[in-house]
């Protein structure tokens, strides 16, 4: 038995990529693994209802700050008092799921994994604030050269863990992400049905899935609706500067009956979406890897994303690769998919069938492995 200790802030508090990716490893690995112990150490044990392992394990738990000095610095709890909770409960292992592990922990005997999911920061700055890129830059270099063992989420950000700082290649280890398994199961026609009634949806539908900021690029997709007569966008995701100005171009533009924005679904109705879908348009500029790529081709639904960067390793032979601020390049992409039939249900079948190199048991054997190997 191997007591595992994983930061759980993200999971309890980010509804996006890397609370995905932290809810999705604590299922999996303390699922496939049940003779272990596991604890989630997060200053937040909230309801939220994405957390499904908080009620399915009883190998799992769940660790809150207890003095009321960490109660209130929260943030100087996860960053260094915590390994003082590692210690008591005997932690073997420590896996730090966001790109960051607690100062000091490399004093200790406790063995520590960091997974690093990119570093989009030194690529585009001009997306960041100059106080951001120098933390993230501190605390992501830290991490790694403290860290007994590096995950990356893919080829190319292993690549960047080792130009940008200079890690050693051996010390990093390539495990892709999952999804949420909700993707992974069948979504009955009455489920899809009663979905799109739900939320007022219409009957065909692109689809759109990610935060709703410049790097994800959804003003492309938006500008090439303008060019296909009554075609229809569905968006899952939220924003702030960016999306008022994706909303400012919507209503210059009236497309405002043709793009309907939707925002923290449970994962079932986003199945469903997903399902019910003609095509997932995923035309961002960077990503470490690009989880709604995985989840539409479980979904069986064909995938337009960009060339280059990550995408060919989340994506597979068989989608569609563009240059994401293309306008004619996506036109023709979505035109080719709709009007061919074959290439559409060649897409359909090899991307599924692609998708199964990122179950859930083939993922929680790679974490182990990179557990045991410490």
């Amino acid at each position: 038995m191997i007591r595992i200790g994983y930061d759980g802030k993200r999971a309890f508090t980010n509804n996006t990529g890397l609370g995905n990716y932290s809810r999705d490893t604590i299922r999996i690995i303390s699922s496939y693994f049940s003779e272990n112990k596991y604890y989630i150490y997060t200053t937040r044990n909230n309801n939220n209802k994405r957390i499904p392992f908080k009620k399915s394990q009883i190998n799992l738990t769940i660790c809150l700050p207890t003095s009321m000095l960490d109660k209130i610095l929260k943030g100087y709890w996860r960053s260094k008092r915590i390994t003082k909770y590692l210690l008591k409960e005997k932690i073997q292992i420590y896996h730090g799921l966001s790109n960051e592990l607690p100062l000091s922990i490399e004093k200790t005997n406790i063995k520590s994994v960091v997974t690093i999911h990119d570093l989009i920061f030194i690529r585009y700055p001009k997306l960041y604030s100059a106080i951001d890129r120098k933390i993230y830059f501190k605390k992501f270099k830290s991490a790694c050269q403290r860290a007994d063992k590096i995950i990356a989420v893919s080829e190319q950000t292993k690549k960047d863990i080792v130009n940008f700082f200079n890690i050693s290649i051996d010390k990093i280890t390539v495990v892709y992400q999952g999804c949420n398994n909700v993707f992974q199961n069948e979504i009955s026609e009455n489920k899809r049905k009663y979905t799109i009634t739900k939320y007022n949806l219409p009957k065909d539908y692109l689809l759109y899935v990610g935060t709703i900021e410049e790097r994800k690029n959804l003003l492309t997709i938006l500008k090439t609706l303008k060019e296909i007569p009554k075609k229809k966008l569905v968006v899952i995701g939220n924003g702030k500067e960016y999306k008022i100005k994706c909303e400012n171009y919507i209503k210059d533009n009236n497309l405002s009956s043709r793009v309907f924005f939707l925002s923290n679904l449970s994962p079932t109705d986003m199945a469903a979406i997903y399902k019910c879908a003609e095509i997932m348009i995923y035309p961002s500029l960077f990503e470490g890897f690009g989880i709604p790529i995985l989840e539409a081709l479980f979904s069986k639904t064909p995938v337009i994303t960009s060339n280059g960067g990550c995408f060919s390793e989340t994506g597979g032979p068989n989608s569609k690769y563009i240059n994401p601020l293309s306008i004619s390049e996506m036109k023709k992409a979505i035109f080719e998919i709709q009007s061919r039939t074959q290439l559409r249900e060649n897409m359909i079948q090899k991307g599924f069938e692609y998708a199964q190199k990122f179950t859930d048991d083939k993922i929680a054997k790679k974490l182990m492995n990179v557990y045991l190997s410490l």
